[in-house]
């Protein structure tokens, strides 16, 4: 019961916060076709759509990722599994309402990792903590020599 509550609220928070990012690639492809009117704004029914589709996404599928998460990092019980979505949803909430992008996923991992120690320090297997920290740091900047190199490479051949 509760954790349908806390996993709908993750859900509307992930929703509000990475919907932003689909909203806008929608009004751009709108506004580039002439279809809002030559003012280039968000049209409420996208904010719904995009929202929707990404909270019940999530509220179908996130709690795959949620019990994965929860298994490798510390054991979750559905006590526990419900403070770490609320966590996680409250966070959500507080940077969509301050235009902060954050990951959902690291929101979920910080909650899980605080809920598993709140619990007992050594109940988080901190060897997983620092693998799936250590992945977030080499992401950034492989993305970003991969980004570099295809525009290097596609400067070659598309001026």
């Amino acid at each position: 019961g509760l954790q349908f509550v806390s996993a709908s609220a993750y859900s509307l928070g992930h929703g509000g916060n990475d919907a932003q990012k689909t909203m806008g690639i929608i009004a751009i492809l709108l506004y580039s076709r002439g279809m809002l009117g030559g003012e280039f704004h968000v049209p409420f029914w996208v904010v719904i759509t995009c929202q929707a589709a990404i909270a019940l996404g999530t509220l179908f599928g996130g709690w795959k990722i949620v019990h994965t998460m929860g298994s490798r990092i510390t054991r979750l019980s559905p006590q526990q599994g419900f403070c770490a979505e609320t966590g996680g949803a409250i966070t959500l909430f507080a940077a969509t309402s301050m235009g902060i992008p954050v990951s959902t996923t690291h929101t979920i991992t910080g909650a899980i990792v605080g809920v598993g120690a709140a619990k007992r320090v050594s109940a988080v297997r901190w060897s997983v903590a620092r693998s799936i920290v250590t992945a977030w740091f080499i992401t950034m900047p492989a993305a970003a020599a991969i980004g570099a190199l295809f525009y290097a490479v596609g400067g070659l051949f598309l001026t």
